[in-house]
């Protein structure tokens, strides 16, 4: 079994000056290093294909030039861009709210208060089960539909540790998104 990470903020996620008074980050995720399995192989196999290229035609170096020119775009869309994609993507859960942001360029993200959610589940496929990851699923009453995050590393403590922060803690106080502020305590 893998080595439980720590989940405490590690600068990947949110930056302190955006969270309220009395908000702290609980735990900040991206998704498991399995999302690079696919950018590194297109990596490891353009790059041979290169190298291949132009030492079949060695006296040749327009064939290693064609392959190199060729290579590059294909690197940039299959490999370069996924990288990127997942470098910029973190999922945060504060006191408060649940908050995902991913972008490259352009940042988005959506933010999600605590005593909106209504559901947590994951899923684990048998290869998610042997890499220690799998899909959070967070069901929330807003009009957006929920939330999924893939190949989320530990799946299974960070949904045991959102769910001790929706149900497990309703002191009567409503600064700690476990039920809606101005809402009297559950008995």
């Amino acid at each position: 079994m893998p080595e439980p990470c720590s989940w405490h903020d590690d600068g990947m996620g949110i930056s302190k000056k955006l969270l309220s008074d009395g908000e702290h980050v609980v735990l900040s995720v991206r998704s498991h290093g399995k999302a690079l399995i696919g950018p590194v192989a297109v990596l490891i196999l353009v790059v041979a294909g290169v190298i291949t290229a132009a030492m079949s035609q060695p006296d040749n170096p327009i064939v290693g030039r064609v392959a190199a020119g060729v290579a590059v775009p294909v690197l940039v869309l299959w490999s370069l861009i996924p990288f990127l994609r997942w470098m910029t993507s973190t999922y945060t859960v504060t006191n408060r709210r649940l908050i995902t942001r991913h972008g490259i360029l352009t940042r988005s993200g959506r933010d999600i208060p605590l005593f909106r959610i209504n559901d947590v589940a994951y899923e684990k496929g048998l290869l998610d089960r042997l890499l220690g990851c799998g899909t959070l699923i967070i069901s929330d009453a807003t009009e957006k539909a929920g939330v999924v995050l893939p190949d989320i590393p530990h799946v299974e403590q960070v949904h045991l540790q959102i769910s001790d922060l929706l149900f497990a803690k309703d002191d009567g106080r409503d600064d700690d998104g476990s039920r809606v502020p101005g809402e009297p305590p559950r008995n």
